[in-house]
């Protein structure tokens, strides 16, 4: 079985949804129209903040940063989820094919987390040192940060994965769409203590850290809202943040109940219900929530469309 791991002949397949033909078709479509709305409107997000030069700040450099992150996320794991809802064998993935999709799973899932962190600070600057704000989130420092960002979640997802796959393999059929840790975990025919460990330090750095920073800076925010004796400055300042915490809150009540609980408590129907949330319905929201609730991106899309019908 090692020797079959290591030369890539194992194929995983991953369980259906459903055995009714009628209730996969209604999945696959839900869920398609959901990854074409999430594509277009974070690609639309990237584009407006592209050409709009009112948008150049920092603030919005990372929102466009977090846009791109979600359009390879998403296009990660959807497509190979559609094909096998649309597929009426079951689809194999090999191993290696496995190992790659999870190292992007990975990667891209901890290099959002930190993200918003660092937006999270970004909005503390803004709102407690206003007046040092171009000093203290230079953009020399902002592009050093998505980099950053990129090579933790790329150290992070390298280790767990090659470790993971190192495994031997008794079962063949994920409990899930894709090849998340979890569930391949549970395949292996050895003891996974070890990488059952690893997995809570990764989940440990780029949930809990992360999300302790956020609520760090949230609470210098909120103490420095109350003490604005303006009726409208509290709202205002307010409005600049309620965006990015709401997709705070979205990202991480998802993850944190699959990833930092015991993997002996893990439970493939809540692990399916929270990888839908955050692979289908989470990169949906993102875009519509920064829009709707984001006044200088909403301004700056209708000049852009009434640019696009006037030309």
């Amino acid at each position: 079985m090692e020797d079959a791991n290591q030369t890539g002949v194992i194929h995983f397949h991953f369980r259906p949804f459903s055995k009714l033909p009628e209730v996969q078709m209604l999945i696959f479509v839900t869920f398609l129209i959901m990854y074409l709305i999430s594509i277009s409107g974070n690609v639309s997000i990237s584009l407006i903040i592209w050409v709009s030069h009112s948008l150049h700040t920092p603030m919005y450099f990372f929102l466009a940063n977090l846009a791109a992150l979600e359009i390879r996320y998403s296009s990660t794991m959807a497509p190979l989820t559609l094909a096998s809802i649309l597929s009426r064998e079951r689809t194999l993935v090999s191993l290696p094919g496995c190992g790659v999709q999870m190292f992007f799973f990975i990667f891209l899932g901890s290099t959002d987390c930190v993200l918003l962190a660092v937006m999270a600070y970004d909005r503390f600057v803004a709102i407690c040192h206003p007046l040092r704000y171009t000093l203290m989130m230079s953009w020399q420092l902002c592009v050093q940060l998505v980099p950053g960002s990129l090579v933790l979640g790329f150290i992070l997802a390298m280790q767990l994965t090659v470790l993971i796959f190192q495994l031997p393999f008794c079962s063949k059929e994920i409990s899930l769409f894709y090849c998340d840790v979890l569930p391949v975990l549970r395949l292996a025919c050895v003891d996974a203590g070890v990488h059952e460990a690893a997995l809570f330090v990764v989940s440990v750095t780029v949930l809990t850290v992360p999300f302790l920073l956020i609520t760090l800076s949230y609470g210098f925010i909120v103490a420095a809202i109350l003490k604005i004796r303006s009726s409208e400055g509290r709202p205002r300042a307010f409005s600049t943040c309620s965006s990015h915490l709401t997709v705070v809150l979205l990202q991480y009540g998802c993850g944190s109940p699959v990833y930092l609980c015991p993997s002996s408590s893990y439970s493939p129907r809540r692990g399916q219900v929270a990888a839908v949330v955050y692979t289908f319905i989470t990169p949906v929201l993102n875009p519509l929530i920064y829009s709707l609730r984001n006044r200088e991106l909403k301004d700056a899309l209708k000049r852009a469309i009434r640019k696009l019908l006037l030309s």
